[in-house]
């Protein structure tokens, strides 16, 4: 679903040089999705249980025939921690960060490891409401980070 917070970000939340992704069978197709500004996640096609990480088997039911659905991208802050201490060279420059957890009430029970790119840490809130911003890199990869939404 198109929406404003299609317009990538100006400059890398964290450096591109620890944003090799490598997806595999099972989570290709979302990260795919990503590249064209669409945040879908994995759903049962038999019971409709949304789960992220993708996975072969539904949990609940044991189905193992899967449909992907496309969600706003609105969200809300369920969780997050602020970084101090760099644990890579490429980090050194971009401490303090924050590593977020997002929830969707369009994908129950889906909770997303991102960041909030537009919020000081002083500022996160849990519960803080938030929208999708992708953040296409000079590398191909497109990653989905967050911002607050008013």
């Amino acid at each position: 679903m198109a929406t404003d917070s299609d317009m990538a970000t100006d400059s890398p939340y964290l450096s591109e040089e620890i944003a090799n992704l490598f997806p595999d069978d099972i989570t290709a197709e979302f990260w795919e999705r990503c590249k064209r500004h669409a945040l879908a996640f994995q759903c049962c096609a038999n019971c409709g249980t949304f789960r992220h990480p993708p996975v072969d088997v539904c949990y609940v039911c044991r189905s193992t025939d899967t449909e992907w659905r496309e969600i706003s991208g609105e969200g809300t802050l369920y969780s997050f921690t602020i970084v101090t201490h760099a644990v890579h060279p490429a980090l050194l420059t971009r401490v303090p960060f924050n590593v977020a957890l997002v929830e969707f009430p369009d994908a129950p029970g889906v909770r997303l490891i991102t960041n909030v790119v537009d919020t000081s840490p002083e500022d996160l809130e849990i519960g803080m409401p938030v929208r999708v911003q992708w953040e296409d890199l000079s590398n191909g990869q497109t990653l989905p980070r967050f911002v607050r939404r008013t």
